[in-house]
């Protein structure tokens, strides 16, 4: 009985995917796809057809393996100046729902294998199809994202174009993309004023550099009142508020790049107000005191990149998103000493430093992929700062 139940179930499973599949053929057949061209700076064009916005778009391509989530990826501030792969085959599937990370999407493009045209789930509030064309993100969809992404494992991050002119010259487009640089993206995502959450508990300061929501989200959980600077405020204003804590959040771009807000984090690294850093703000902490950083070939992307705690020597799965490490051969051990290391490369992923109240982490611990695997480490920021109130 149990075999028939369960073939019973295939077919029915079979029946549903038949069903689904000649209404969402039928659907993309009702009007004439564009046809879109992504081309590469070694000369490498893939044909597609056209999602989102129609205009021309020249940026540096990258890849994600996140299964889920794509709507955290699109506004994420992290990928300001940069065009995302999906290697995922099937995306849009659960639509456009509530879980945005800001208040708009960042990425210059976007690029997927399959685009779902019918989605399905109760908190669906929209097509990703309307919600690139709102959001004016050029696309392309129906690519082999898999060759895309080897080439781009085996070469390298490289510089692209996303067209729908199907009289496109090589001879013109090859130097604007080797002339591509992501440039100062820092202030196009950061806040413009300074906003609070109120709270009842630890004053935290947080440096908007590129912010995910749930940041300040998981702070104020923590009973927090965070306080959200804008990336140019001086270390001066933030020290005169008096925080129990400063965060340095994610955001997008190199990091050796942001020379005046590396002067700031100078100055806050010389005070004794407990810090904790993620991503972005983990590199520019490590550059203020002394360290160096450099570009990986095609960095860390996706919700499945696994790192150990040297203290315990327990493996998490964590959500990353960066093309810059910290440089851990040449740093000083009597600054800071290695905290997390990614285990499929072995690349730093977290920072202690020494006779300081500061630690910082490259991944992502206020995303959600283990599902909470590594939330603890606002925990610790909340000892660190003298416990919850």
């Amino acid at each position: 009985m149990p075999f028939l139940c369960i073939g019973m179930r295939k077919k029915l499973l079979r029946a549903d995917f038949l069903v689904y599949r000649q209404l969402n053929m039928a659907q993309e057949g009702t009007g004439e796809q564009m046809k879109a061209f992504l081309i590469l700076e070694d000369g490498t064009v893939f044909t597609g057809s056209s999602i989102g916005s129609t205009r021309d778009m020249v940026s540096e391509i990258v890849f994600n393996t996140s299964m889920t989530g794509y709507l955290e990826v699109l506004t994420d501030p992290s990928y300001a100046g940069q065009a995302v792969v999906m290697t995922y085959p099937l995306i849009g599937n659960y639509g456009i729902t509530p879980d945005m990370e800001s208040v708009k999407a960042w990425p210059d493009g976007y690029i997927v294998r399959e685009l779902s045209r019918m989605p399905s789930n109760f908190r669906c509030e929209g097509t990703i199809q309307a919600f690139l064309e709102a959001q004016d993100i050029p696309g392309i969809a129906g690519i082999d994202t898999r060759a895309l992404t080897k080439i781009l494992r085996e070469k390298g991050t490289m510089n692209g174009m996303i067209t729908t002119n199907e009289a496109y010259r090589m001879e013109e487009i090859l130097p604007r993309l080797k002339a591509y640089k992501v440039g100062d993206v820092v202030s196009r995502v950061t806040c413009t004023e300074k906003k609070v959450l109120q709270g009842e508990g630890k004053k935290v300061a947080l440096l908007d550099l590129g912010a995910k929501d749930n940041i300040a989200r998981s702070l104020h959980r923590r009973g927090c009142e965070v306080t959200i600077y804008p990336a140019d405020t001086k270390a001066e204003e933030i020290i005169a508020s008096k925080p129990d804590g400063i965060m340095l959040s994610n955001g997008p771009g190199d990091p050796a790049a942001c020379v005046s807000i590396i002067e700031e984090l100078k100055k806050l690294y010389r005070t004794e107000i407990p810090i904790f850093a993620i991503c972005l703000g983990h590199q520019l902490m490590a550059l203020a005191s002394g360290a160096s950083t450099h570009k990986l070939k095609y960095g860390h992307r996706g919700g499945n990149h696994p790192v150990k705690d040297l203290r315990t020597g327990r493996v998490y799965i964590s959500s990353q998103n960066h093309g810059y490490v910290v440089d851990t051969e040449n740093l000083d051990t009597s600054v800071a000493v290695p905290a997390f290391v990614n285990v499929n490369d072995g690349t730093n992923e977290g920072l202690e430093y020494v006779g300081k109240n500061i630690f910082t982490v490259q991944f992502h611990p206020e995303a959600c992929p283990g599902p909470q695997d590594s939330a603890y480490l606002f925990d610790r920021f909340m000892e660190m700062m003298g416990g919850a109130e």
